[in-house]
């Protein structure tokens, strides 16, 4: 028989690393996994945040990192959920978006995986998790630029696993389908004024299960995904989706 701890997903002892973690689902990861005993350094391009910085900038996040390994002594668990979006098709979408969303989504995630795993292999272990999204696995409409970064973190996601597998540190990726989060709310008061109401009805039925997923709910799956339960997990694309992959 296998080995069950007392406490499944127990985080005790571990420092954990999340981007982008001052609202929406990079707040409840950050809540649930300090709930779970973690340590947990959240890290925002928001000034207010405990570690301050701009993630697609390689002198912030040496600072960051050099200044994180100086107060925790070790990485055990980082979480690239920062980003942000754009909503268009090729020809609504300019050289510099796409630029801004290839610095956030993409280059962000490669500077703080290359700078927290140069700490994990000198423990031997360690967990990234990267927020991809459904648009890294099937085409979403009005998505280019968005949908082109986050399959390039799906690959990435699948490099690093393969990579490092021998050598104690494991990496997989969540794929959310539309969550309810306050970019939701900002995107809806911008673009549909005073029809933000049924505009959301329509984002929540674009999931066949009749609703957006929660942030809290991405942050369960991301628990499991980064808790020792999930030893034997890496390299894998995690759909919590409400059935569009199905549909």
């Amino acid at each position: 028989m296998g080995y069950f701890a007392p406490t499944m997903f127990d985080l005790h002892g571990k420092v954990a690393v999340v981007t982008g973690a001052a609202s929406g689902i990079g707040a409840a990861i950050a809540t649930l996994f300090s709930r779970q005993g973690a340590h947990v350094v959240v890290v925002d391009r928001n000034p207010a945040a405990q570690f301050p910085c701009d993630v697609s900038s390689p002198d912030d996040v040496r600072r960051t990192f050099d200044a994180i390994l100086a107060e925790t002594g070790r990485i055990d668990i980082l979480v690239n959920n920062a980003g942000v979006a754009h909503v268009g098709t090729i020809e609504q979408t300019s050289p510099d978006d796409l630029d801004r969303l290839y610095a956030v989504n993409v280059r962000g995630v490669y500077l703080c995986s290359k700078a927290a795993v140069a700490v994990m292999l000198r423990h031997g272990r360690g967990v990234i998790l990267n927020m991809a999204s459904i648009a890294s696995l099937v085409g979403v409409p009005d998505r280019f630029a968005y949908s082109m970064t986050k399959g390039a973190v799906l690959t990435m996601t699948m490099s690093i696993a393969i990579d490092y597998v021998k050598r104690g540190i494991r990496c997989n990726c969540i794929c959310p389908a539309r969550v309810d989060t306050p970019f939701v709310e900002g995107y809806l008061r911008e673009h549909y004024p005073g029809r933000e109401a049924e505009m959301r009805k329509t984002l929540e039925q674009y999931q066949p299960i009749g609703r957006m997923c929660t942030p809290e709910e991405v942050a369960s799956l991301a628990l499991y995904l980064c808790s020792d339960e999930a030893a034997f997990v890496t390299g894998q694309a995690y759909p919590i989706d409400g059935g569009v992959l199905v549909a």
